[in-house]
C-alpha cells in the first residue's frame, strides 16, 4: 500500500487520492491553500453572501444550520448568529446513537444561542431494520445516520422556502482534496450519493431483506431537482471562507460556551464526536476492518497538517488506538438484534483485499500499515509550530450514564450558565 510522505493517508481512501513526484497526497497540497489564501477577502466574500440571503421581511429565517451535540455546531452558529446576525433555523437528525452528553450539549446550543430548533427522530424499529440491511449491504452501522444528518435540513429548506443551508467543511475538500478551496464547491445530491453514502440510495433499500417500505424510508429521500430549483436551495461551506481549523475552532467556542468534551475509544480528539456511542467506536472499528486506518489516521493527518503534530507522533497515535476494540459492540448487537457471527461476517465480506488477506489459519492480517512506513520524510515534512494537546471538560451531569442509547431527553441549561453566558455577552458589547 502506498502512504502519503507528510500525512499518513493510503492510497485506498475511499474518496480517492492522488500522489505527486515527491509522495505528497493531494490532501497535503490542497491543504497548502490554507497558509497562502487572502482569508480576510474570502471572509468578506462570505459576509456578502450571506448578507444577500437576509430574509428583509422578517417572516422567515435567513439560512439553515445542520447541528448536532458535537462536531462543529457551536462554532457554526456562533459565527451566523452572534458575529454575522444572521437568524438560523438549527436542524438536527437524531441518529438513535446518543450519548446523554451529546443530548446536554445540544440543548446548551440551542438555549445559549436562543436559536429556533427542529428534529426528525425516525421510529426506533425502522431505524434497526434500516441498520441491519446497510450493514449486510455495505457493512455500515452509521448509514442511516449520514443519510438523515445530509438531507433532513435540505428537505426543510424546502418546506419552509429558505434556500441558504450552511454547512462546515467538505469532507472530500479537507481530507483528500477533491477540490480547491477557490472551487468553492457546494451540497450536491451527487456527492452525497457517491461519497457519503457509499453510492446507496434510500430508494435502494425498498423492499430488501429487511422488507422496508417506501413510506418508512421517505424521510431519506432527497428532495426532487423541481423542489430544489423553485426554492432555489443551495448548501454552502464554510470551509471555502474560512480557514478551516477544527480544534482552534473548539477551543473558542468552549471558552465561551463551555460544553462538554471526553475521551474518545479509538482516538486522541476529545471533540469531535462526543455525541455518539458508537462513532469513535464500532463504527469506528469498522473503518479499520475494511480499509486498514480509523479516526485515529484522519485525526493525526490533520493535526500533521496544521503542523501540531509530526508523522512520527502521528504514526505513534495510529500504533496507540488501531487495535483498540470496540467496548460498545455487545451493546450495539444487542440493541440490533444481531448476533456476533452475523455481524462479523457481514464485515468481512467488505473487506478491501488491497489492504487485507487472511492467514492459514483464517485470521485477517494486514498486508501493510502506515507503521512500516516510518522513514525518513525531512524533504517535505512541515515544522511543527504548535502543540496537539486536546481537553477533557467536567461533565455537567456526572452521575449520568453515558453508555445508555438515549433517544429524548428533556432538554434543559442550568440557569447559572445562561446568566454566566448573558454576563459575558454584556461584557463585550461594553468593551
Amino acid at each position: 500500500m502506498r502512504y502519503c510522505r507528510r500525512c499518513l493517508y493510503p492510497a485506498n481512501h475511499p474518496l480517492g487520492l492522488t500522489f505527486d513526484a515527491q509522495g505528497v497526497c493531494s490532501g497535503c497540497r490542497v491543504h497548502e491553500e490554507k497558509d497562502t489564501l487572502d482569508w480576510e477577502a474570502r471572509g468578506a466574500k462570505l459576509r456578502d453572501l450571506l448578507d444577500s440571503y437576509r430574509n428583509r421581511s422578517g417572516n422567515s429565517y435567513d439560512c439553515i444550520v445542520p447541528v448536532s451535540g458535537a462536531r462543529d455546531s457551536y462554532f457554526i452558529v456562533d459565527l451566523l448568529r452572534r458575529q454575522c446576525g444572521m437568524r438560523p433555523l438549527l436542524v438536527s437528525y437524531n441518529r438513535h446513537y446518543n450519548t446523554e452528553r451529546g443530548i446536554r450539549n445540544l440543548a446548551y446550543l440551542r438555549t445559549l444561542t436562543d436559536g429556533d430548533f427542529v428534529q426528525q427522530v425516525l421510529a426506533p424499529q425502522t431505524v434497526k431494520r434500516i441498520v441491519r440491511e446497510t450493514l449486510r449491504r455495505l457493512g455500515s452501522v452509521h448509514w442511516h445516520a449520514i443519510a438523515g444528518q445530509t438531507v433532513y435540513p435540505v428537505q426543510m429548506a424546502v418546506r419552509l422556502k429558505v434556500p441558504l443551508i450552511v454547512w462546515g467543511a467538505h469532507q472530500g475538500l479537507d481530507q483528500v482534496g477533491m477540490y480547491s478551496h477557490t472551487d468553492e464547491v457546494e451540497m450536491t445530491r451527487k456527492y452525497r450519493c457517491e461519497h457519503d453514502l457509499m453510492g446507496l440510495e434510500a430508494e435502494d433499500l425498498v423492499d430488501g431483506a429487511e422488507g422496508l417500505i417506501e413510506n418508512e424510508l421517505r424521510p431519506l429521500f432527497y428532495p426532487q431537482d423541481h423542489e430544489l430549483q423553485r426554492v432555489g436551495v443551495r448548501g454552502i461551506y464554510l470551509g471555502n471562507y474560512i480557514r478551516w481549523d477544527t480544534k482552534a475552532q473548539h477551543e473558542r467556542m468552549l471558552a465561551h460556551y463551555r460544553y462538554e468534551t471526553a475521551s474518545q475509544a479509538r482516538s486522541f480528539d476529545t471533540y469531535s464526536d462526543v455525541d455518539c456511542l458508537h462513532y469513535s467506536g464500532i463504527h469506528d472499528w469498522i473503518k479499520f476492518a475494511k480499509r486498514g486506518y480509523g479516526k485515529a489516521t484522519d485525526h493525526a493527518c490533520r493535526e500533521i497538517r496544521l503542523r501540531r503534530m509530526t508523522r512520527s507522533e502521528g504514526i505513534e497515535q495510529v500504533k496507540r488506538y488501531s487495535d483498540v476494540s470496540p467496548p460498545d459492540l455487545e451493546r450495539f448487537l444487542d440493541w440490533a438484534g444481531l448476533d456476533a457471527a452475523a455481524f462479523r461476517t457481514a464485515i468481512d465480506r467488505h473487506r478491501d483485499p488491497a489492504i487485507w488477506a487472511r492467514d492459514t489459519a483464517g485470521q485477517w492480517t494486514l498486508r501493510d500499515s502506515v507503521l512500516n512506513h516510518a522513514g525518513d520524510n525531512a524533504d517535505v515534512a512541515l515544522g511543527k509550530t504548535g502543540d496537539c494537546h486536546f481537553m477533557v471538560t467536567p461533565s455537567k451531569n456526572p452521575a449520568a450514564d453515558e453508555t445508555a442509547y438515549t433517544l429524548l431527553h428533556r432538554g434543559w441549561v442550568d440557569g447559572a450558565a445562561a446568566n454566566r453566558l448573558q454576563r459575558s455577552e454584556t461584557e463585550v458589547a461594553r468593551a
